[in-house]
């Protein structure tokens, strides 16, 4: 029940919510692109797509303090090269708490680049980057965010593939206080994205289009109650203190041995002062 306890100690102002395959008409707003994202097959499937004029994106009807939030997305298929899709938790502010998921498009047969970040208090600049060991346009795959307060971990289809730990203890901020909504957006980044903004997008090939479904949320939800109350089962709030086992830890280093190509911990370049304190613990 420690877990429990902390909910009730630190999260004033939300209530525990268990959420199975949710109708994302229920969860979610559509928040730009004039007609580019749609809600389709009575709620269940949600599309966003780009073109030259406009990309699109759908923010959560719910704020999150806490929790652990599946979503199945299926990306641009073919010549997806200069465009982003990206899905994240973020605050509001100057000094905003964010956990990234960015996937970056590529010409048609090269892999898709998984861009992750973790912002608190206004302050990233801890990418991780991965390729994926299938293809992410063939069908829908389930991303995942796990956050608790002693960890934040991003996993792909049940597989971890990066932990980021509480680490105040050494002065690395921790997002802990700030309520996050879901966000997610297509949109053209060819300045950037592929290549470092060597290969444009092909407009030829617009619209482009990603595709949403299965929502799944284990989560502090914020609300007007004073305190978090839970009506779900102890085992079904088991993510507040969810921790990798030996088999997800074997995971997450197959992971980040075989599908890892950037990791701010080892860019001794970018940090000639000294490495983030967080890469001294393998965050």
């Amino acid at each position: 029940m420690a877990s429990l306890l902390y909910c009730s100690m630190t999260i004033t102002m939300c209530v525990l919510l268990t959420a199975s395959a949710a109708k994302l008409d229920q969860e979610f707003d559509i928040t730009w692109g004039d007609g580019r994202a749609k809600m389709l097959n009575n709620g269940d499937l949600l599309t966003l797509s780009l073109d030259k004029a406009s990309g699109s994106g759908f923010q959560s009807k719910n704020e999150y303090l806490f929790g652990k939030i599946d979503m199945q997305l299926k990306l641009v298929p073919g010549n997806s090269a200069g465009t982003v899709t990206a899905y994240y938790l973020s605050s509001k502010g100057s000094n905003w708490d964010e956990i990234d998921f960015e996937f970056l498009g590529n010409v048609s047969g090269e892999p898709y680049i998984l861009h992750t970040n973790v912002f608190s208090q206004g302050k990233g600049n801890r990418e991780q980057q991965f390729y994926l060991w299938f293809d992410p346009t063939a069908d829908f795959h389930t991303y995942s965010i796990l956050w608790n307060p002693q960890r934040i971990m991003f996993s792909v289809d049940g597989t971890p593939i990066r932990e980021f730990k509480n680490m105040e203890s050494k002065g690395v901020p921790f997002p802990k206080s700030q309520p996050m909504r879901i966000y997610s957006s297509l949109w053209n980044a060819d300045d950037w994205a592929t290549r470092g903004g060597l290969v444009k997008t092909d407009w030829t090939q617009a619209p482009f289009t990603a595709s949403y479904r299965n929502f799944n949320a284990n989560a502090c939800v914020q609300s007007s109650s004073s305190s978090c109350s839970s009506s779900s089962s102890a085992s079904s709030s088991s993510w507040l203190s969810e921790e990798l086992d030996t088999r997800g830890q074997e995971r997450l280093r197959w992971v980040q041995k075989n599908y890892m190509i950037y990791n701010y911990c080892s860019d001794i370049k970018r940090f000639p002062q000294g490495l983030p304190p967080e890469c001294n613990a393998s965050s």
